[in-house]
This record gives C-alpha cells, structure tokens and sequence, in this order.
C-alpha cells in the first residue's frame, strides 16, 4: 500500500470501495481494511456467476461494511463486452476465448463510478500480485480516473507479513468472527461469470494432472451429452447476433441476454466449450488453466464463418492479422485505451455488411458448420463453378501466374549463381 495509508490514525473517514464476492480473500480484505479505520463500501458486481448475492450483501454488512452495492451487470456484460469481443474474433492464444480478462474492465468501470458516487478516494481489490487481475483492475482504475488511489492488499508489505497463506486467513476469519467455508484443502481456485467458468492453482498446478471429471459446471461430461444431434441457426446484422433459432423445437430467442443464456444452455448439454491450456501471463509466468464457455464458442465459430462470405478478402486479412493483437490488450487489461479504441472502430467498420444466416450442428463437443446464406455474399456460384465458365476467363489466369512467377523465378537464379560460387 502506498505511502503507509493504512495506518489506523490516517485512515479514519477516509472512504474505500471494494470489489468484493463474499469469498475468503475479499471478506479478510473487507474486515482488515476496517480494522485499519477505513469506511469500506462494498461492491458487488453480478455478472452472471451463481451466488447468493443477498447472503453476500448481509455478510459486508456483518463485516462493518458501511454500506453494499449489488449492480446486476448481466445484459451490460453481454451487450457492450462478450458481443464486442466477439466482433473482433478475440482469442487469446489460439484458445482462450477471454472469459475472465473481458469481465475486469466492466466492474472496474462500476467501481469507479460508485466511487465518485460515494465521493470515495480509494478503490480496492483481492488480486494477487502474481496475477492478471491486478493489472486488469489497475489499469483500468486509472485510466477512468486518473486521480484514483489504489489499495491493493496482495501488493502491501503490512499484508503480506501477516498473511502468508490460506492458514492465516482462516485463522484471521475465526479470530475475527468472519464466517466463511473455505478450508486448508482447497483443490483449485475457481472464476465464473455468464461468458466462462475458469479453474486455476490448487491440484491444476501440475500441468500433467488431469482435472477431476465431476468440477466442471458449465458443461456435461462427454459421456453424458446426448447421442443426437441438435440444428441450429444464428442470424448477425453487422457482425452481432441478433436470433438464434432451435431447428429441431422450434424455439427463437432474440434478446441479446436471452439469446446468450440460450446458447450457453444447449451449448452445455452438448458439452461444448471446454478448454485445458498452459498460457502466458502478462507479469511473465505460465500458467495452467481450465476453461468451459459453451455459448461463446458457438457464437465464435459461427462469427467467423458468416465474415467468411460476407467479408471482402483484403479486409478479412487485415483483421486477421489485428484480432491476435486484439485479444492481447484484452488478456493484458488494456480495454480502456487509445490502441483499443482504434481496433474497435475497425472493427465496427469491418461489420458493417456482415449479414446473414448460418446453420450449425451440435453434437458431443462439436459445433459443425453446415452451410451459411448472406444478403451481403461475396460468393458468386458461376465464379466459383467447376461446371459453369461464365464470367471468368479461364486464359486470363496464365497472365496472372506468370506476373506472380517472377519474383520466383528470379530467386531460382540466385539459389543457382551462389552454389555455383560456393562450389568454385
């Protein structure tokens, strides 16, 4: 913490918002920083995880929180993050389709606007030092809000000397009545909001353990997905989805939140989504990570696939080439800068015509394309036909190969003059 503001005798009055979940870590956080004299406001951000949020509510209060903010941020999320990152095909690592990364901006820009609510100095987090998060959150504190000061506990050395494991949490919590349920056992951490659900550390930490088949939440065990398929369609007006329909029931959601929770619903009985990667993180350690985002991954592959026919061909390279880039300022927590703001306005202008209908099959962890239609094609049937020479001048393409040889053929005869030095 900077410049000791945590001495009890400066703290007194002094308001602090804290991003809290009502976990081990940020309840220990919440009753330390009162102990220290601060007035804590706590902040809850539903995000589409499965919490009691009333039960976390009371317990900030329990803890001394002066006063607790439950934001329901669930079509927010869907509308103004995941949708985003969709337009820009954002994967991070060629797997990871950014469930954590996307959701730290959307709370810290919450949290900064209840501190200017509240007339708060200091926003505060439970991440630790050695994570992304920590830089997610700050980074993102401080370009919404330059003047913000940050307490960040996992970075403090006051913190860190009393606190150098769960051990000393759960026997601060029971020391300070906190009431909690975590326990020295502790298998692995978990993250889950509407997009993902993410396991890390704990028995995960040997990359060559494989995770315990009963963990995960957000999909079926293989096994147990059904041995038939499902159809379906995904409609896009300038690169969102904008319907999804069921082909086999019937069913037609349309409301962006409606439409996401549905697709994470089927996208789950087909056990779709799940992910298993060591990745890079930004403060330079590998990590290994356990990822399940059924409904994310549906929309993903049918994005790219209805850019494949609506999306002209130079544009779609470009944007190949920038959505790797893309994903790393979101991974890095770079959501609020100049460099994002420019890749998204490309983005948005790369959309502009992308329209259409595509058709796909669910089945035991597949998304399978099936066929795609757009009102914005680029394909032109007589063009592309074996069968059909019209509107294309089969002579023309000798011209276009020997224009594209040259430089070929002139690296030949280099190839050609250095052996013949080297061997004379």
């Amino acid at each position: 913490m900077e410049n000791n503001e945590t001495k009890d005798e400066n703290n007194k009055n002094k308001k602090i918002v804290l991003a809290y979940s009502g976990g081990l870590d940020t309840s220990v956080i919440l009753k330390w920083l009162v102990n220290k004299g601060f007035e804590v406001i706590a902040f809850i951000a539903d995000i589409g995880q499965e919490e009691d949020f009333e039960a976390a509510k009371k317990k900030a209060l329990l803890l001394g929180a002066s006063k607790v903010y439950v934001e329901n941020l669930n079509k927010e999320f869907v509308d103004k993050y995941i949708f985003v990152a969709l337009k820009g095909n954002a994967v991070y690592e060629g797997r990871y389709l950014l469930g954590t990364s996307i959701a730290r901006p959307l709370i810290a820009e919450k949290q900064i606007e209840i501190a200017a609510l509240e007339n708060a100095e200091y926003v505060a987090h439970g991440a630790t030092g050695k994570g992304n998060d920590q830089v997610r959150f700050e980074l993102s504190y401080y370009a919404l809000n330059p003047k913000i000061k940050i307490i960040a506990p996992w970075k403090d050395s006051e913190f860190l000397a009393q606190f150098k494991g769960r051990k000393d949490m759960i026997q601060y919590s029971k020391d300070n009545s906190i009431p909690i349920t975590a326990t020295l056992d502790k298998p692995y951490s978990t993250d889950e909001n509407l997009m993902h659900i993410s396991f890390e550390s704990g028995i995960l930490e040997d990359p060559k353990q494989a995770p315990d088949s009963a963990m995960h939440k957000k999909t079926l065990p293989l096994k147990d997905a059904p041995d038939k398929e499902t159809y379906i369609t995904i409609e896009f007006k300038d690169g969102l989805p904008v319907k999804v329909t069921n082909l086999d029931d019937g069913t037609v959601k349309t409301e962006s939140l409606e439409l996401f929770r549905y697709l994470n619903e089927i996208g789950c009985k087909h056990s779709i989504g799940r992910i298993d990667i060591v990745e890079n993180r930004y403060v330079g350690i590998k990590s290994r990570g356990v990822y399940e985002a059924p409904g994310a991954t549906i929309l993903w592959k049918a994005h790219q696939d209805i850019e494949g026919i609506a999306m002209d061909r130079e544009v779609y390279r470009l944007k190949e080439m920038l959505s790797p880039r893309f994903a790393e300022l979101i991974y890095n927590g770079y959501w609020f800068s100049p460099e994002m703001d420019f890749l998204m306005a490309a983005f948005d202008k790369s959309q502009e015509l992308i329209d259409g209908k595509v058709f796909l099959t669910l089945y035991k962890g597949n998304v399978i394309i099936t066929g795609r239609e757009s009102p914005s094609s680029l394909y032109d049937k007589e063009l592309s036909s074996m069968d059909v020479a019209g509107g294309f001048n089969q002579e023309d393409s000798r011209g276009f190969i020997n224009i594209n040889a040259i430089r070929l053929k002139a690296h030949n005869v280099i190839l050609k003059r250095r052996k013949y030095i080297k061997n004379n």
